[in-house]
């Protein structure tokens, strides 16, 4: 539960003037400290992901999948050192700008990498079982990704302006998630959709190989945990930052981080 602060200090801000010693975790903004191991491990698996993604992109000469992973995960990793720094001192504002940024940012380029993965997995297995040509679902969705991370920037930007609570701030982040969560759906519509109308082909003259259907299962659930991690976090920023999922780290390493 929130607890105000002594007189005539600042608990948020670059002027902030509370520290631990002042001021109690309770006043800050998230009202608690953040944990040292849940977010050292985010990090090292980050790190791991990274250096992963990028020997097998190298090797396959995927560049533009590499430069998404990589972006994605380089937020991460910066997000995650933030709330190492919100742990050292929970009312760091530098700390708490970097990781409510590049946290929430993250996810997008995970998304612009998946969308790549359906134009390549289209153009394998048969652009002719499409509804639409594969650079269509390429440009198109990476168009929709753009927009959702200018959204959602801008409203990380814009909280730190007033602790997080101003209502454009808040408005602007919810209309970036949004439009996420949307284009989402309607990726996994058109996925299924493709999925069918190829499985029912006749005349299929690519065959199917047994680590492409572990891919498949994989990418899947990948789509599924970020759609899972958007709606979280619109529930999580429609009350703003007085809700009580915001103050539940819990929630945050369950639904966010893993």
């Amino acid at each position: 539960m929130y607890t105000p602060p002594p007189d005539n200090l600042i608990t948020y801000g670059p002027d902030a003037t509370c520290t631990l010693a002042l001021c109690p975790v309770t006043s800050s903004i998230y009202q608690y400290l953040p944990s040292l191991s849940a977010n050292s491990v985010f990090i090292a698996l980050f790190a791991l992901a990274l250096a992963l993604h990028a020997i097998l992109s190298i090797r396959t000469r995927e560049w533009t999948f590499l430069a998404c992973v990589t972006l994605g995960c380089l937020s991460e990793i910066i997000g995650y050192s933030g709330r190492l720094m919100l742990h050292a001192d929970p009312f760091s504002f530098a700390g708490f700008l970097i990781q409510i940024i590049c946290i929430t940012i993250a996810p997008v380029f995970f998304c612009a990498a998946i969308y790549v993965l359906l134009a390549r997995t289209v153009r394998l297995l048969g652009p002719r079982h499409a509804r639409f040509r594969p650079r269509w679902f390429y440009w198109g969705f990476l168009a929709c990704d753009v927009l959702s991370l200018v959204f959602q920037s801008m409203g990380g930007a814009m909280s730190s302006e007033s602790e997080g609570s101003s209502d454009v701030a808040n408005a602007l982040a919810l209309t970036g998630l949004s439009i996420q969560v949307g284009t989402l759906v309607v990726f996994i519509a058109l996925c299924v959709d493709y999925a069918v109308r190829w499985s029912r082909a006749e005349g299929r003259t690519v065959r199917v190989e047994k680590r492409f259907e572990i891919f498949v299962v994989f990418l899947t659930a990948a789509t599924l945990l970020i759609l899972g991690r958007c709606i979280y976090r619109i529930d999580e920023l429609s009350d703003g930052y007085s809700g009580p999922l915001i103050h539940d780290e819990g929630l945050f390493i369950g639904l966010e981080g893993v």
